[in-house]
Order: C-alpha cells, then structure tokens, then sequence
C-alpha cells in the first residue's frame, strides 16, 4: 500500500471517529491522497464534476426524498393507518400487525428507511403506547424493523446509488427487491404474532362497518401511488428516472389539492428539508468519486478481485464472505459509505466470479437495512429514540427476533438466488 493510501486511510478514520460530517471527511481524505501523491488538487473539482454529470440516474434521489417529505407533511401516514386498521388490526397484537402492512404500503412511496419511521412509525408508536400490553421497547422495535423495507420494496434510493455504482439496471433492481420485501414483511408478521399469542398481547378495537367505506376511500388514493409508479416504469410509460419526478408530483397533488393538508408554510419546510436531505446525499456522492478516483489509481478494486481469485473461492462463498463483512462494517458505518465506498471494491471479483449483480445489489442492500438497526451506530435506533425517547436497549433487547429473522432471510437469499432474480428475470430483463 503506498503513502499516499495510508494518508487516505488515515485521513478517513479520523474523521469517521471524530464524528465528522461523512462527505466531509471523504473530500478531505482524498485532497490528502492528492497532495502526497504529488498530483494536483484541481482534479477533486473534475472528478466530482464528472462524476454527477455523468450520473443521470441519481437525479431520482432529490425528487424520491422530496416525495416522501412531502407525503410525511400530509396525512399520508394517518390515512393508511386507518386503512390497515381493517384489514389486520382485529389480529392478536393489532397495532403491531398494522405497522408493518403500513411500512409495505408506505416502501411503495417513499424508497426510504429514515423516512419510514419518522412518518408512519411515528404514527403507529404513538397508538400502540395508548394501549395496554404493547412496552416501549416492543413498539419502537417493531417500527425500526419494519423500516427496513423501505429500500428492500421498490423505489429505492439506496438501489438507485448502487445502480449508478455498477451500472445494474435500475428497473430489475427495484423487481428483485419485490419478493424478498413481501418475504421481510410476512416473516416479520409471523414474529409479531409469536410474540403476542405468548404475552397475550389485546387486539386492536373493531372498526364499525359504517366507517369501512370512507377509511377505505381516504386510504385508496395514497395507494395509487406504487401503482402508478411500478406500473409506468414497467409498461414502458416512463424511467426509473423520470418515476422519481412522478411520485414527487403525484405526492404533491395528493397532499396540497386532494386533501389540502399542505399550506405554504409547511410545503417551504418540506422544500428545504429536502434540499438539506439531498445536499448531504451530493456531498458524499462528491466525496466517493475523489475516493473511487484513488482507490482505482492505486489498483484496489483490481487487488481485491486477484485476491479473491487466488483464495479460490466458490459465488456462495464469496457471497457469505461479503454478507459477514457487510455486517460487521454495516455496525460503524454510514450506508452511503458501505455503498459508494466498499462496494466498488468488491464489484471486478463479484464479476470475475460471475455473480449476479441484481442478485448483488439486493444482497448489499438487505445487509445494510441489518446494519441500520444494529447497535452501537444503527441510525434507525437513534432516530427512533429522537422521535419518541424510547431507550435504546429496550429496542435492541426487544428486537432480537427481527434480527434473528432478517439473518436467516438474509441467507436464504444468499443460498438461493432465484427468490431475487425470479421476477426480473420473468419480467423480460436481463441480469448478470
């Protein structure tokens, strides 16, 4: 490794320790890298320059988070709600059952975990502490795990990173993703009832027919969202690309004229919020071109792949040897880090031995949902506890169920595939 790395290196390590602004520390790694390699520092501006220019595809970011600030601003989370009160709320554990059902409705939308459980789960923590039998730490656990199918059920925006990362098609991506997230979302059910068949855990109050039709009603139009979303990009009516623009807009109809639940205020606090949001996304996207640029003059992605090669081993090998580095990193670091970072590295030996990268992406992207909600530094543990003030360790004590299925999923996805690339594959795209 040459001085230049170590500095880089080094660098990178302080400022992830001191707690520095991640995009921050990456941009300033690499000017180091630069200096004492005797290059000019001229080439941070070109590589970022060049970078975002070329990179259609991450003009989805922007719009999906300002999509779902947007929906988060209306009553978007209530009205589902009360939508999936019906349909799973009289289940031994209502509430908890209720929450998932909305983190599968809400994925659909918002292609984000953060915004996940600072909208619905806020909504759902809130009820299911009114209610007798549900603790704080089941609540905040049941909310923190359901999150993580924000980026596993299409759109995604860590997917749409990774597709700019890999060149994946976006489109196939955000279809391997469909199986595995009703997978997430069925087991996590499951887990729910275990639990609440075992602490007699009460059902949610019955909600009169009467009311059925107009909860069902108030509940239909955000509905329409991932229908339209999934349903142009897959019939050939519009991008990945240009879905972002769409759910931004369709979001913005909803919320503004529809249910006239967003005044001007709250639309200009939507806007710099997400302006803020997609700032830090773009500097740490800045930051990963200098890093890339580095790593690949060094020849660390080609290393990387030689080493892999030598040690011989088989895809499922490498595959575990991926998921068990994913997980520990994913317990530090940031995910924007893990992908825009880590995964260039590893992509000339997952194609050396011929892995799929669909299959890839949506393995990548299942071990960073885990690491959100594992400690010391699981962002979704943090937010939840800035949200509501639930303890940390109550949540992780309570959530080593959901952790425990999400590893297990995590390999079967790992040994089999097909439970990722059946869809894209039946849709008509081509993986590899």
């Amino acid at each position: 490794m040459s001085s230049g790395l170590w500095v880089l290196v080094a660098i990178l390590f302080a400022g992830l320790v001191l707690r520095m602004p991640i995009g921050f520390s990456m941009l300033a790694a690499g000017i180091g890298y630069l200096i004492t390699k005797g290059q000019d520092v001229g080439l941070v501006a070109e590589q970022v320059g060049n970078g975002l220019y070329n990179s259609y595809v991450l003009l989805a970011v922007p719009l999906f988070v300002f999509a779902a600030n947007i929906m988060n601003a209306g009553t978007v989370s209530e009205r589902i709600f009360d939508f999936c009160r019906i349909l799973v709320g009289r289940m031994r554990g209502g509430l908890a059952q209720v929450d998932i059902l909305v983190s599968v409705i809400f994925s659909g939308m918002s292609g984000s975990a953060i915004a996940d459980a600072a909208g619905p789960g806020l909504v759902t923590i809130r009820q299911m502490l009114k209610k007798p039998g549900y603790t704080r730490g089941f609540a905040g656990a049941v909310v923190v795990a359901s999150a993580t199918l924000g980026p596993i059920i299409p759109p995604s925006i860590p997917m749409v990173i990774y597709a700019m990362v890999s060149g994946a098609s976006v489109g196939a991506l955000f279809l391997g993703g469909v199986l595995p997230g009703f997978l997430m979302a069925a087991a996590m059910m499951v887990v729910v009832h275990l639990i609440a068949v075992k602490r007699n855990m009460p059902r949610d109050e019955p909600v009169p027919r009467s009311q059925w039709a107009g909860l069902v009603f108030r509940g239909a139009l955000p509905l329409s969202m991932p229908i339209v979303l999934l349903g142009g990009i897959y019939s050939g009516a519009f991008t990945p690309t240009e879905a972002a623009a769409v759910a931004a807009l369709h979001a913005l109809i909803l919320a503004a004229v529809v249910f006239r639940a967003l005044t001007w205020r709250s639309f200009w606090g939507v806007v710099m919020e997400s302006a803020r949001g997609s700032a830090v996304i773009t500097l740490i996207l800045a930051g990963s071109f200098v890093l890339n640029y580095a790593f690949t003059a060094e020849g660390v992605p080609q290393g990387m792949a030689m080493w892999v090669d030598s040690m011989d081993l088989s895809k499922l090998q490498f595959l575990l040897l991926v998921n068990l580095m994913f997980l520990v990193l994913g317990c530090f670091l940031d995910v924007s880090v893990l992908l825009l970072v880590f995964v260039p590295m590893l992509l000339p030996a997952a194609k050396l031995l011929g892995v799929d990268l669909v299959h890839f992406g949506v393995l990548v992207v299942l071990n960073m949902m885990i690491g959100l909600i594992t400690p010391p530094f699981g962002m979704l543990l943090f937010v939840t506890k800035a949200l509501t003030g639930i303890p940390i360790g109550e949540m992780i004590k309570e959530g080593l169920p959901f952790l425990v299925m999400l590893l297990g999923l995590l390999l079967a996805i790992t040994c089999f595939p097909q439970i990722v690339l059946w869809l894209p594959q039946t849709m008509g795209y081509v993986t590899g």
